[in-house]
């Protein structure tokens, strides 16, 4: 098979789909590996190492994509990529379609095969693919709302960990998933006073059993949520629906009960977000201000320490990569029910509930297709 990884053109994202490891592993199982050149440089790969491992160097995405059948990528393509889809080819990567009803047309309207990292889901509902990642941004958000707490980035001025006589930050983290489980323990690590609320009595069980004793479980309820909103120095929104439009749990008009300079790190951003007042913003303007209350809202958080994400993505989604490679999507997702989840558009049709629901579509059953 002919495999594309492109160049990520997202802003500010230095990820890459693949690496070098990873193109020789495909190139021995007999496939033609295609890198637009220069793919791999901000996750510290070059040209060369793709080289020395089979893979052929393209000049430019055109070329990648032409070249392709399958194409590798960490983002979804944005508008400028769009017209390179062709029908005939599967795509593998982010999507987060029920957060974009324009990107979701396009894809319909090429007619090519998508296949949605973030749906991938095994028997227990884990997301294999998402969790790496999930990871790397629950880290980043104690870090990055550390940082925004400081008064020159019109933050409250606050040290998360506070020293002797002075009290540590309160961090409100919302959602015990992967990323909220991650930021709790940063945050506790830095020794923050950390509350986490989550719906699940048995995950708040779990995690009151394995997290530091400064993480205090609370179930989460309007009255609760917003009885530790006034009290907040930064809040972190970590809650998920796979596949579907995150809900919103912070209104605008709750901005008000907290005070001015917190900070609210949103990483729910790539599913439409968690609070109301959220919209997508970049590694080069990462904040902006509603109310007072300082907004991150990243799209693509771990793009910011790309080497780690790297390796933590394609550590994950490379045995799915190299079976989509050796039997074609639809004897892969036939072999693999995990995999099979991850199938959101086929040929102009919505196979994912999530993706149907967000945006009044037609559902079509992924056993009529594969």
């Amino acid at each position: 098979m002919q495999i594309g990884v492109p160049k990520e053109i997202k802003s500010n994202e230095h990820r890459v789909a693949l690496v070098p490891a990873g193109a020789a592993a495909l190139v021995a199982a007999g496939h033609s590996v295609w890198v637009e050149t220069g793919a791999g440089v901000g996750s510290g790969f070059s040209d060369e190492q793709y080289r020395a491992a089979g893979a052929q160097i393209a000049p430019d995405a055109d070329a990648t994509w032409a070249a392709a059948e399958l194409i590798v990528k960490v983002k979804e393509p944005i508008r400028a990529e769009w017209p390179r889809i062709r029908a005939e080819q599967t795509l593998f990567t982010y999507f987060h379609f029920a957060a974009d009803r324009e990107l979701t047309e396009a894809h319909l309207a090429s007619g090519a095969t998508c296949i949605a990292y973030e749906t991938v889901a095994l028997p227990s509902g884990e997301l294999p693919l998402l969790t790496p990642m999930s990871e790397v941004a629950g880290r980043m958000a104690v870090q990055e709302g550390a940082k925004y707490l400081e008064r020159h980035y019109g933050g409250s001025g606050v040290l998360l960990g506070g020293v002797p006589g002075v009290a540590a930050a309160h961090v409100l983290v919302i959602g015990g998933g992967v990323v909220g489980s991650n930021a709790a323990r940063m945050a506790a690590g830095l020794g923050a006073r950390v509350t986490l609320l989550d719906l699940s009595l048995e995950r708040l069980r779990h995690l009151a059993d394995t997290l530091p004793a400064n993480v205090q479980t609370l179930y989460s309820n309007r009255h609760n949520l917003l009885e530790q909103l006034a009290s907040a120095d930064l809040v972190i929104g970590g809650v998920l629906i796979p596949g579907a439009a995150a809900p919103k749990l912070i209104l605008r008009e709750d901005l008000k009960l907290m005070r001015p300079g917190s900070v609210i790190v949103d990483v729910a951003v790539d599913q439409g977000g968690c609070f109301e007042t959220t919209h997508p913003t970049t590694h080069q303007e990462p904040i902006y201000l509603v109310d007072g209350i300082v907004h991150y809202a990243v799209a693509n958080m771990p793009g910011g320490v790309p080497r780690t994400s790297t390796l933590a993505l394609t550590n994950a989604t490379f045995p799915y990569l190299l079976q989509l490679a050796n039997q074609g999507w639809q004897q892969a997702l036939r072999d693999n029910p995990t995999l099979r989840q991850g199938l959101n558009i086929v040929d102009g049709n919505v196979t994912c509930r999530g993706v149907a629901e967000a945006f009044g579509l037609a559902l079509t059953e992924v056993g009529a297709v594969v």
